[in-house]
């Protein structure tokens, strides 16, 4: 094949690659979008992002990002166009025009495992509906003295385990806590039964899937989040 040949056949693949580039381009214009850079296609720089950090510091992320292009950047997390907020100001209005001018929602990914009838993941009237009998259900005294009392309870025994001088991980004792809290609460399940310790083990899988890069393939922490989760709804149906 001559050069002149291989020329005519690339020439249409170039064209469409520049026009696509053109229209991008054209697309962020428009909307006045603040700096910042959207990373690698689909994961964009949600790797960066969830990089562990120090509690006391807002993670290299964060520092690098604001020293580069100031405390509005547009960046893309978790699969999705992010425009992310280090200003006081701005948060603040957000939060207050919730309803009004800007909606909670959640990146796609996380939806996939949650669940499109979760509560976190639902918008507008169904959220504020479940919202409420969320609340209300919590709201009851009863259930509140109960409720109180055994997050005394599950608390003195995750206290109970550290021994003296030991070290451990304060992330990880504080997923104990919590999900012992919601076996026994929800499901009446007692630390340490069975059922108990292999709902654990998915539980934790599930939470590595909800925060981390969206990637669909074999061996990932969200595909395994998505398997555990489908198994778990199967169980409890059986």
């Amino acid at each position: 094949m001559s050069y002149s040949e291989l020329a005519v056949l690339l020439l249409p693949s170039v064209v469409s690659l520049l026009l696509v580039f053109i229209l991008m381009q054209r697309k962020q214009a428009r909307f006045n979008l603040p700096p910042g850079n959207m990373g690698w296609p689909f994961i964009g720089e949600t790797i960066g992002y969830l990089k562990p950090y120090s509690a006391t510091s807002i993670g290299e992320f964060m520092e690098q990002h604001i020293s580069r292009y100031g405390k509005i950047y547009k960046s893309n997390l978790f699969g999705e166009p992010t425009i992310v907020s280090a200003d006081a100001g701005l948060n603040r209005f957000i939060l207050q025009s919730e309803g009004r001018l800007f909606e909670c929602s959640y990146p796609r990914s996380i939806g996939g495992i949650l669940g499109k009838w979760s509560m976190l993941v639902l918008v507008g009237d169904m959220h504020r509906n479940m919202r409420s009998i969320a609340l209300n259900f919590l709201s009851h005294a009863r259930l509140r003295s109960h409720l109180l009392k055994e997050v005394e309870k599950q608390t003195l025994l995750v206290l109970s385990s550290w021994k003296e001088n030991c070290t451990f991980s304060a992330q990880d004792e504080a997923k104990k806590f919590t999900f012992n809290l919601m076996a026994k609460h929800m499901m009446s399940l007692d630390p340490g039964e069975t059922e108990t310790e292999q709902l654990k083990k998915e539980y934790v899988t599930f939470m590595k899937g909800v925060v981390s890069a969206p990637l669909n393939f074999p061996g990932t922490p969200y595909r395994k989040a998505l398997k555990v989760s489908n198994h778990t709804l199967i169980n409890h149906k059986i």
